[in-house]
């Protein structure tokens, strides 16, 4: 079987879809890494809503995707920007995922970590007391459910902050009574416009010492941070300055094999986007390198980074639409459909690679399901075959 797939020229190409998806089993618990996937919500197909509804979740979908990756061993960073946090998922939409996922999570004995961040807030000119009171009301729920808390990056926060200190004062009062240790979450403009001059600065290194100010001052509070700046060289650098103790999880999903397996001066722990679609075959790769084979780690994974990279390309804050599409490919929901209607953001070309891309990955539990949906989308475009 094969099938006509279009390329960015508007040509089509013939494509023959692998007939095996790769062997994977699950296996024992990880044992040299700390690995999270950030992890897509399922939209209801059948609600009525426009993309200026609140999202419309299906929860028994949402919920048995977590459990997939539960079952790899994977843990699962919750109502994250993958969630489609801030672009589609609102603070109503993301409390109730959040006390829904921690509660599935202690059904199964799922490691779950929530996004505690400010959207509640709406609208511009917010105080830095209200910016401080927004994130104290989603900490309080986070580790009320009984999960760990992530401190995302702050729209209102980016904006009402005049200066680095008033960042020092905000986190520093959040981490201070924080029950439990925190990620604190560093997302650049890539991902979301709106944040950049987060930390007080536009200038990289100025933001990197402020926030390295942050975690010095209350090192007891921060299990970890996650770094998603799509800049291998400057995490590393950022790695090597962290206090004792205090985890570097790899957000970067243009560069994660390298900085997973890290150097003779240590490596990232993972926190990563891209280990939705990947979860299976992430998972089986961390477990070898568990066993101390970097080389067959590497063997596994770095073939996949063509595929994060076309998924995560400008703008990359529309990644969550081909993490959601492969979703769909795979099986694990049973539409194409995501919340605010942003499943209209990347074109068929797009479509098309990233299914080629997943496709010779093995990445399809059964390639024929996923070779008949993605003719099906074809011939919703007008492409015969």
């Amino acid at each position: 079987m094969t099938i006509q797939l279009p390329g960015a020229g508007g040509e089509l190409r013939t494509y023959t879809p692998r007939p095996e998806p790769l062997s994977i089993t699950t296996g024992a618990p990880f044992t040299s890494r700390t690995v999270y996937s950030a992890a897509h919500v399922v939209a209801d197909p059948y609600a009525d809503v426009s993309p200026d509804s609140p999202a419309a979740v299906d929860w028994d979908a949402t919920l048995a995707f977590r459990r997939h990756l539960w079952s790899h061993g994977l843990g699962v960073a919750e109502a994250m920007d993958t969630a489609q946090r801030g672009m589609g998922l609102d603070w109503a939409g993301a409390a109730e995922l959040i006390k829904r996922s921690a509660a599935e999570a202690k059904t199964v004995g799922g490691l779950v970590a929530c996004g505690v961040g400010t959207d509640q807030l709406t609208g511009p000119d917010h105080s830095l007391d209200e910016v401080r009171a927004a994130y104290e009301e989603q900490l309080a729920l986070v580790e009320s459910a009984g999960a760990q808390a992530i401190l995302m990056a702050s729209r209102a926060l980016c904006a009402a902050a005049k200066s680095p200190e008033d960042y020092l004062s905000v986190y520093g009062r959040l981490l201070a009574q924080a029950s439990e240790p925190v990620i604190l979450h560093w997302l650049g403009p890539m991902f979301d416009p709106a944040l950049d001059g987060y930390w007080g600065s536009s200038d990289l290194d100025a933001a990197t010492d402020t926030f390295l100010e942050v975690i010095a001052a209350h090192p007891d509070k921060v299990d970890g941070i996650k770094v998603s700046l799509l800049d291998a060289q400057r995490e590393v650098d950022l790695r090597r300055r962290l206090p004792d103790g205090v985890r570097c999880y790899t957000g970067d999903d243009f560069n994660y094999p390298e900085l997973i397996a890290g150097d003779d001066r240590g490596f990232s722990h993972a926190l990563l986007g891209i280990f939705d679609p990947l979860g299976p075959l992430a998972a089986e790769a961390v477990r070898v390198l568990d066993t101390g084979d970097v080389k067959g780690f590497r063997e596994l994974l770095d073939p996949t980074v063509e595929l994060s990279r076309h998924l995560f390309q400008t703008p990359t804050r529309f990644y969550k639409t081909g993490v959601v599409f492969l979703a769909w490919l795979a099986g694990h929901q049973e539409h194409f459909t995501m919340v605010g209607g942003l499943q209209s953001a990347r074109s068929l070309p797009h479509f098309a690679r990233a299914y080629e891309l997943a496709d010779g990955l093995g990445l399809f539990p059964d390639p024929a399901l996923a070779e008949a949906r993605m003719k099906n989308l074809l011939a919703l475009y007008g492409v015969t075959q």
